[in-house]
C-alpha cells in the first residue's frame, strides 16, 4: 500500500530535510547547556508520533480525499512540530519571520486533519451499512476470516447468545449452508481457486440478505446465518431462496467452470448454541453420506450439477 503513496512519502521527508537544512544555514547552534530537554521531548516527541501515524494511515488506506486530507494534515503536524524541536538547538533572529511560518504548521495541520476526519466519518457511515451483514451488533477485526472476510464461528455464537440474552422470547432463525463436493472442486481446480469459490459463494450469500441479518463463515466450506425476527417457516423458504440463488451461479475458473450447489439439513434451536451447531453439522454430514455416490462422480464441472437443496434451518428462541 505504501507504494502507492511514495509521492505524499517523498514530500514529507523532503519537507524535514529542508527545515532541517534552513535552520542549519540560517540559524546559529545553541550551546548545550541551553539545551531545553522537556521541549525537546515533547516537540521531538510529536514530530515522530506525527510521522508514524503518518506511516500507519498510508500503509492502511487507499488513495482518495479523505486518505491525503488525513496523511497531509499530520504530515503539517509533524513538520511543524519538528521546526518547533528546531528552535531548541538554533538560534534564529527576530527578524525572521519564516520560523513563526512554519511553527503555525501545527494548527493547519490540525485543521486539515480536522476536515480529512469529517469526511472519513462519512465514509465510515457507508462502510457501516456495507458490514452490516458482516458484523451486525459489534466490530471485532480479529473474529474476520481472512478468504471471505466474513466473521467465523466464534463470533457466530456470541452473537446467537446476545440474540438469546437480550431479546428473549423474539423468533430468530439459524440456517447452516454446506457448499456441495468443494473437496472435489479443490482437488480439481487447486485451493486458490477453491478460496475465489468461497469469496464468490460469500459475496451472493450477502447480495440476497436484509440489512439485518448476519452471514459468518462457520467452518471449511460452510456459512451461517443468523436471521433475527424470523420464523422457521420464513427461515426455511429464505434458505431455499438462498439454495437457488447459490445453484444458478456459473463460477468461471482459469480450466473451465464451476457449478455450485449447496445442501441443508434443520434442527430445533432450544438448545445452548454449541449444542444447536453440533447437531445442525451432524445432520449436514448424514445428508452428504446418504448422497448417491455415483451423483459426485458422474456429473461434469463444465455442466450444471443436479441440486441438492442444501440449507440448515433452525429456531434459535431463547
Amino acid at each position: 500500500m505504501l507504494q502507492l503513496h511514495r509521492s505524499t512519502l517523498i514530500a514529507s521527508c523532503l519537507a524535514l530535510v529542508a527545515c532541517l537544512f534552513l535552520y542549519a544555514t540560517l540559524g546559529i547552534a545553541k550551546p548545550f547547556h541551553m539545551w531545553k530537554w522537556t521541549d525537546i521531548v515533547s516537540e521531538g516527541g510529536t514530530a515522530v508520533m506525527a510521522a508514524s501515524w503518518v506511516l500507519f494511515t498510508l500503509s492502511s488506506r487507499p488513495g482518495g480525499l479523505v486518505t491525503r486530507l488525513l496523511a497531509g494534515g499530520l504530515a503539517m503536524i509533524m513538520v511543524g512540530s519538528f521546526a518547533d524541536c528546531m528552535d531548541e538547538f538554533f538560534a534564529i533572529s527576530k527578524a525572521a519571520r519564516w520560523d513563526h511560518w512554519l511553527e503555525m504548521l501545527v494548527p493547519l495541520g490540525m485543521l486539515v486533519l480536522t476536515c480529512g476526519m469529517y469526511y472519513w466519518r462519512h465514509e465510515q457511515f457507508r462502510l457501516n451499512e456495507h458490514l452490516q451483514k458482516r458484523e451486525r451488533l459489534f466490530r471485532d477485526h480479529r473474529a474476520f476470516d481472512r478468504i471471505t472476510q466474513l466473521a467465523n464461528a466464534d463470533y457466530l455464537r456470541r452473537q446467537i447468545r446476545l440474540e438469546q440474552a437480550q431479546r428473549p422470547g423474539r423468533p430468530c432463525a439459524l440456517v447452516l449452508l454446506d457448499i456441495d463436493r468443494f473437496h472435489l472442486i479443490n482437488r480439481e481446480f487447486g485451493q486458490r481457486e477453491g478460496d475465489r469459490v468461497l469469496q464468490a459463494v460469500g459475496h451472493m450469500l450477502l447480495l440476497n440478505l436484509r440489512n439485518d441479518d448476519l452471514l459468518c463463515r462457520y467452518a471449511g466450506d460452510r456459512f451461517a446465518l443468523l436471521l433475527p425476527d424470523t420464523g422457521v417457516a420464513e427461515a426455511e423458504a429464505m434458505a431455499r431462496h438462498l439454495a437457488a440463488m447459490v445453484g444458478q451461479m456459473r463460477h468461471h475458473a482459469k480450466h473451465g467452470q464451476v457449478a455450485i450447489s449447496v445442501r441443508h439439513a434443520s434442527a430445533s434451536a432450544e438448545a445452548d448454541a454449541d449444542v444447536l451447531l453440533a447437531e445442525l453439522g451432524r445432520m449436514l454430514a448424514a445428508s452428504a453420506q446418504a448422497a448417491p455416490a455415483s451423483s459426485a462422480q458422474s456429473d461434469q464441472w463444465q455442466q450444471s450439477p443436479r441440486s441438492t437443496h442444501a440449507a440448515a434451518v433452525a429456531g434459535a428462541s431463547a
